[in-house]
This record gives C-alpha cells, structure tokens and sequence, in this order.
C-alpha cells in the first residue's frame, strides 16, 4: 500500500497536532526495543569509537583570543560522517536551544566534525561572529561555523537552478524551503547525518542510512544520515525541482521524502513501533526521535515526578517551530525537563546560562 500525496497533506492537516500523547508511557530500560537492524562493521566502529572518546575527552578550555579561524575546507567534510546543521535566517546570536543542539552532538560525536553554516556569518565578520556569538564552543574542537552560501552548496545539483530562478521575496516559508534544498544537496555531495537545531542529542546514531519516522504515516526530513552519493537524496532533489510547491508548508520536507521513501518499498507492514529496512535505508521508529509529539512539546519545559528515561532515542525534538507562538523557554533552576537535558548534555551552554540568570 502506498499513500498519494493527497493522503499525506490531509494527515499532516489532521493529525500534526495528534491527540495521544507518548510521554504517559515512555520506556523504561526494561522496556527497550530490540532494533531490527544489524550494524554494518563500519557503523559499529564508528560508535564504539565515539562511546570511547566522548569518556575521555579533554575538554580544557582556550582563551577566547586563541579562537582560530575555522573556515571551510574540503577536508572538514571529506570524512562522509560529519554531523551538519543550518540556520538560514539572519538571526543572531543564535538561541540558546540552537548552541545545545551543536554542542549535544559535538560530545556525542567528539570523533566526527560538526558543521554549523550560518547565514548571518560571512567572510568578513566571521572572526568577530566566532568570538561574539559563538564563544562557548572554544573549549570543543571539533565544532566548524561556515558561512552558508547557497550557490556554493547548490553547486553541481539539479538544485542550482531552481535557486537561480526562485525570488526569495515572494516565498512565503522562504527561511524552510532553502533549508530542505541545502541540506540534501550537503548530504549528496558530503554525506554525514543532518540535524534541525532543535534536537537534543543523548547518544550516537548507530545507523550509516536512515530516516526518522515521525509517525507511521509519514517520515520526517528534521534528521537523516546518508553516505554521500545516494540514490535516494538525488531522486529527492529531482522531485524538490520538478514539484516545488513552496507554498505548502511541508512540501518540500516530509511530503517530499515521504513521496520518495513510498517509491523505495513497500510501506504496508510498517507498524511506526518497530525500525523498518527499506532496502538499504532504515527507517527509524518514532520513538528514537519523537517520544514527546509535538501536541505535547510543552511537556519539556515542565516539572516532572518522575522523568523519562529516553533509553532508545538517539536525540529528541524539542519543537521550536510549534513554540515560537509559546515562548517557553528554559529558566536555570527551574528543575523542568529541558534544563535537566541542558545539564547533562550541553553543559556549557547551560553554565553561560546560568551565568547570565537570564531565560533564553
């Protein structure tokens, strides 16, 4: 059985705000779920080397002078593991929820690069960007900030020219859609695993290439890993370009991959409880990512008797787009969830903030 794009853009209408809630009964270690995936040698390597180093790496701090510049090279994202996020607005400094996003990974994967490009960094202000705005990342060094240029990124994909036709003035959901383009086009050329600046990373991702189920209807493009070249990110790109409807919030995100995974396999059997192959692509439950839907996201910024233990997700959504309206925020010594996340995972960040005394 497979769902026509009708059936997607009614569920993400319908059911984006689902009414049942899986924080009542998030698992527990004895609850754990097997995954169904067996780990490639290189995927298992991977982890355990990043299990290892995260125990034993020096964090010990360099002055903020002493900052180098870490401009991009080929080098960076050469290795085809690197951890890649993206801020396509102009906003700075970035908020808080956004430098715990980096520096979660960056311990978690202290083996692998993490790449932050920013649209409001260029070349001349990327130094005084750095030591600015960025400055709690001078005792992690396998952080890079680049300046997001999207003729570069775009560059050599069936995306390029849709960016030279396209007026970003006329986009309604203008700072999304660039996004979408640039981190397929990353992942083609570079392959690693792309993350939304809302996730909050707990362990490594012990998959090569996944996709993360957002419900068992549709797959979300808010994190995936591809190695670089794959069948699948290409043929995404080829459907971004010729059925762009920019004006659809979703359609060129998880209306785009969910079209594109329903052309891979076979979707019928998928439970949205268990990881699903579909061919070589896992495609990763809910609950690795999501435990909290987003109807309940403000249950992160609450007080909780007793807190989940989020045994099996690699990382967790937190919704930012869902609170821009809202405006929780994390408040240093309020005991809610996310400031516990903050503290065991991002824990610079966290002391800046609790420097500062100020809700972010």
């Amino acid at each position: 059985m497979f769902f026509s794009e009708n059936d997607i853009i009614k569920t993400l209408k319908s059911k984006l705000l689902p009414t049942q809630n899986n924080y009542e009964s998030l698992p527990t270690t004895s609850a754990v779920t097997k995954t169904t995936e067996v780990l490639t040698a290189k995927d298992a390597e991977n982890h355990k080397k990043d299990k290892r180093s995260l125990e034993t790496k020096s964090t010990e701090a360099i002055p903020i002078s002493n900052i180098p510049s870490r401009s991009l090279s080929p080098d960076i994202l050469k290795s085809g593991d690197s951890i890649i996020f993206l801020e396509t607005t102009d906003k700075l400094p970035p908020r808080s929820l956004v430098l715990c996003a980096i520096e979660s990974a960056a311990r978690h994967y202290p083996n692998r690069s993490v790449v932050f490009f920013l649209k409001g960094m260029n070349e001349t202000n990327k130094e005084e960007v750095q030591k600015k705005h960025l400055s709690v990342f001078s005792s992690i060094k396998n952080v890079y900030f680049f300046p997001l240029q999207m003729e570069v990124i775009l560059a050599d994909t069936p995306l390029l020219s849709w960016y030279q036709k396209v007026d970003p003035t006329k986009e309604i959901y203008w700072a999304h859609v660039s996004s979408d383009a640039c981190r397929l086009a990353l992942l083609w050329k570079h392959g690693g695993i792309y993350m939304d600046t809302d996730f909050i990373s707990l362990r490594p991702i012990p998959h090569h290439n996944f996709l993360a189920a957002e419900s068992k209807q549709y797959s979300s493009n808010a994190v995936l890993g591809f190695s670089s070249h794959h069948e699948f990110t290409w043929k995404c790109m080829e459907d971004f370009v010729k059925n762009y409807r920019g004006e659809i919030w979703g359609s060129q995100g998880p209306l785009l991959f969910t079209r594109i995974r329903n052309q891979f396999c076979n979707m019928a059997s998928f439970n949205g409880k268990e990881d699903f192959m579909c061919g070589n692509i896992t495609i990763l439950s809910p609950e690795h990512f999501y435990p909290i839907l987003l109807a309940s996201f403000n249950r992160y910024y609450e007080v909780w008797d007793k807190e989940p233990t989020f045994d099996i997700s690699y990382a967790l959504h937190l919704w930012n787009f869902a609170n821009q309206g809202n405006h929780r925020k994390i408040v240093p010594g309020s005991n809610t969830l996310v400031e516990h996340l903050y503290q065991k995972n991002c824990p610079s960040v966290y002391t800046e903030l609790a420097r500062e005394k100020t809700p972010v």
